[in-house]
């Protein structure tokens, strides 16, 4: 087995790309409060990273999560 065979330890692809946002920033996007996006969260409706003792949620995420849940109310 040659150095080149073995799995190299990469990012997943595009992963550079990701923005993520902090609970606050998702919170004003969503224009909710920001212990309704902890609740999301925790809930496991968001998903999050979690990072030191903080949250990351990664915009597209969020976007995916709005389209999800609108619904026609007419």
């Amino acid at each position: 087995m040659s150095a080149n065979s073995e799995p190299s330890q990469q990012a997943p692809p595009n992963m550079g790309q990701v923005r993520f946002l902090t609970v606050a920033e998702v919170a004003k996007l969503m224009r909710v409060s920001k212990m309704t996006v902890y609740r999301l969260v925790h809930a496991g409706e968001l998903p999050a990273a979690r990072v030191g003792r903080s949250f990351r949620v990664a915009e597209k995420d969020v976007h995916a999560y709005l389209e999800h849940a609108y619904y026609d109310a007419g």
